[in-house]
């Protein structure tokens, strides 16, 4: 650049050339430092000079990195450079400025929009040079960029919306789209800078919607309504509002406003609401009209059924005691039978009759008499199950069907009968005592039919009053014997445990391979000072029968893991407890919790007990019976499947039970010596219980030949006389004391 181009035009005619040129350069420096764009002077595609603002621009720490550079670089590519000195050349040659915008390319190598604005240094001289204006643009361009998508966005939605849409600033339209034209019946554009008053019905309609839709607006809020507008015809239009400021801030910068027509949504709502009162009128008529007549047939259907009820009762049972009658017994009865007979259950008739009850009308009188046969009726069927029934056949003669009871079960129904019967009436100030003699006849041993059963009990009733009265009789003596043993041994059950009868005794269980005591069956023992030792095969059922089984099984349960728990402290090596479970154990839901409980009370670890359940009871509910094992494992408690071999299993179920080990019954091990039979069922029973991955535990070993077979078909754990009777808990631990571990020579001795 010429330096006089920089040189004062009032600079002094005398002052030295010398200092005029260092001024000169000293004032361009300043320039070129100062200017807040980039300047370069090129020549011949060299960039001869430029400042630190378009080294900044191009990404350069300082400007003389880029003297005597190519300017041919700072564009995208050559093409570039080449169309813009094609298009900039000619204006400038002419002498004046050429200004465009441009895509330049930074030193990293990013492109960027640049103003361009360059002029040549001698228009008559184009060797001479260019000086070039530089300005990074690259965030104007973006922003334009995005504000012109915005818009075209807007536009569309504007041109394409199916609601009328209105911007309006001081209540004038700025702008609309089509469908609010077409909605209120103007032409394109007529609407622009118009007035909002025009399409509200009154002056008073449009200052309400100021009021209305500007207060909100200054809080921030949106307005959402119906209003009344009209069109430009001034048809009356039903439209639904929407509408917010543009700028809660600044309300001077308008809102918009949405609109829908909703004309004839609103005309049937109208229609809808007068035909709605239309009707009420017309159903309110109507109803006064159908509840008179209701109320009549109401009040026939009372009757018909006051009458069909005193028939029915009539029919089917006793007018004295409201007992059924011997026509609904014998309907009741045939269905009890059924049943009984499909799902092979047992079935109990009672037949009872009160002892000199005719002394009591001739004496007392037949209303006394008909008011104790109400009381006993009473406490009859108060006593008895929602499936039994108890009827009256007239006089003093009652029966009572009991679906699904049996000989032990209808013994005690009987005993309950007595007591109730026996118990003293109190009747117009006196005090009645009456005793029953009862027959019992039982399904299908004494008949398969009412008329038969009725027969039996009948005569067994008079057996009981031939006996002496005030009792009961089976049909069948040995029938009766039964009975009187289990209900003789259930009352001395009850009181079984409060007296310390029951006791438990310790059978030792001998590992094969070891020869160690490694357990011992824990057993129940019933002990009574006049009927003597009684057999678990005997009791257990009366206490399952009678309900007894969970107290009595919590105590065994509880007594066995408390005397574990005294042997370890007291020096025993550990071993595993068997503890039988019974069936109602067995499915008593709170059975897991019960034994986590109690293990948890005697501080003993949940592997050291071991739960026996037969085979028979796990199958009966299989996939209940895992549910509880699974239950019982998940808590570390061992299972044992008792008296295998002798039930039915399904193979199936049997590898789905959590079970640790298979028990083979003892009527397997005890001719095993002798008979092939039982042999093969032993060996079957071991090999499957290996594949299964169960431990096999065979009791009743009572030779030195049964046990040699066990060792040579690889069970694992015997138990039985052969090593020792069931012992009290203090001779088990001297058992386990001095027992050696000489399985291999064969211990023969019983202890």
């Amino acid at each position: 650049m010429p330096s006089q181009d920089l040189v004062p035009l009032d600079a002094p005619a005398a002052a030295d050339p010398h200092q005029r040129l260092i001024q000169a350069l000293r004032e361009r420096d300043v320039i070129l430092d100062n200017a807040g764009v980039g300047i370069v002077f090129v020549k011949q595609r060299v960039i001869m000079r430029c400042n630190q603002r378009y080294a900044d621009i191009f990404g350069y720490a300082d400007a003389a990195e880029l003297l005597g550079g190519s300017s041919v670089d700072l564009y995208p590519d050559v093409q570039a450079f080449k169309r813009l000195g094609a298009e900039a050349y000619p204006v400038m040659a002419t002498g004046q400025r050429y200004k465009t915008e441009q895509r330049m390319k930074r030193v990293s190598g990013g492109l960027f929009w640049a103003s361009l604005t360059g002029c040549l240094i001698d228009p008559a001289d184009p060797a001479a040079g260019s000086i070039w204006i530089v300005d990074d643009i690259d965030e104007q361009k973006r922003a334009e960029a995005e504000l012109h998508s915005i818009t075209a966005e807007q536009q569309l939605i504007l041109d394409h919306s199916m609601v009328g849409i209105v911007f309006l600033r001081g209540r004038r339209v700025t702008r609309c789209n089509r469908a609010f034209e077409t909605l209120f019946g103007y032409g394109p554009g007529e609407l622009d800078g118009s007035s909002s008053r025009q399409w509200y019905l009154s002056d008073a309609d449009w200052e309400l919607a100021g009021q209305r839709c500007y207060e909100p607006f200054a809080a921030g809020r949106a307005f959402e309504g119906e209003m009344l507008l009209r069109r430009k015809d001034g048809s009356p239009l039903h439209c639904e509002v929407r509408s917010k400021a543009i700028d809660a801030q600044d309300l001077s910068l308008g809102s918009i406003w949405i609109t829908m027509d909703i004309t004839a949504r609103k005309n049937a709502e109208l229609a809808l609401v007068a035909a709605k009162q239309e009707l009420e009128q017309l159903v309110q008529q109507r109803t006064r009209q159908l509840s008179e007549t209701v109320q009549a047939l109401e009040q026939k259907v009372r009757e018909q059924r006051e009458a069909e009820a005193h028939i029915q009762q009539l029919a089917h049972f006793d007018a004295l005691t409201g007992l059924p009658n011997r026509l609904l017994l014998d309907q009741r009865s045939q269905q009890a039978l059924d049943i009984a007979r499909r799902q092979g259950e047992p079935l109990a008739l009672l037949f009872l009759d009160l002892d000199h009850f005719k002394n009591v009308n001739d004496s007392l009188g037949h209303r006394v008499g008909d008011e104790l046969l109400k009381l006993l009726a009473q406490r009859l069927t108060a006593a008895l199950r929602e499936q039994d029934t108890v009827a009256r056949l007239g006089g003093d003669e009652f029966v009572l069907l009991l679906p699904g009871t049996d000989a032990q079960g209808a013994a005690r129904v009987a005993a309950k009968a007595m007591e109730l019967a026996t118990k003293p009436f109190q009747i117009e100030r006196m005090e009645l005592t009456v005793t029953p003699s009862i027959g019992i006849a039982l399904h299908p041993g004494d008949g398969a039919d009412f008329e038969t059963l009725c027969r039996c009990a009948d005569i067994a009733m008079y057996r009981a009053k031939q006996g002496g009265r005030n009792g009961f009789r089976f049909f069948t003596g040995e029938m009766q014997a039964q009975s009187l043993r289990a209900l003789q041994l259930e009352n001395a059950l009850r009181r079984a445990l409060e007296r310390d009868q029951l006791w438990l005794c310790y059978q030792p269980q001998i590992c094969m391979s070891s020869g160690r005591v490694i357990g011992a069956e824990a057993l129940l023992r019933w002990s009574h000072p006049e009927l003597g030792p009684v057999s678990p095969a005997e009791f257990i059922p009366v206490a399952e029968a009678s309900g007894l089984i969970l107290a009595i099984g919590e105590w065994v349960l509880r007594s066995a893991v408390r005397q574990l728990r005294q042997w370890l402290d007291g020096g025993m090596p550990a071993l595993t407890l068997a503890v039988n479970l019974s069936s109602v154990q067995f499915r008593h839901a709170d059975l897991p919790s019960l034994v986590s409980r109690l293990l948890a009370e005697a501080g003993l670890s949940p592997g050291l007990l071991e739960l026996e359940l037969t085979e028979g009871v796990a199958m009966v509910d299989p996939l209940g019976a895992i549910a509880v094992m699974n239950d019982l494992h998940e808590r570390g408690v061992r299972m044992a499947i008792d008296d295998f071999g002798t039930g039915y299993s399904s193979l199936n179920y049997l590898k789905k039970f959590r079970a640790n080990k298979l028990k083979i019954d003892q009527s397997f091990v005890r001719d095993i010596g002798s008979d092939p039979d039982d042999k093969a069922i032993v060996r079957a029973i071991i090999s499957m219980a290996r594949s299964l991955e169960m431990r096999t535990i065979a009791e009743g070993v009572e030779t030195r030949d049964q046990l040699d077979f066990l060792r040579a078909q690889g069970c694992d754990e015997v138990q039985g006389y052969l090593f020792s009777r069931p012992l009290p808990a203090e001779d088990f631990r001297a058992f386990v004391t001095a027992y050696r571990p000489d399985v291999a020579t064969g211990r023969t001795a019983c202890r």
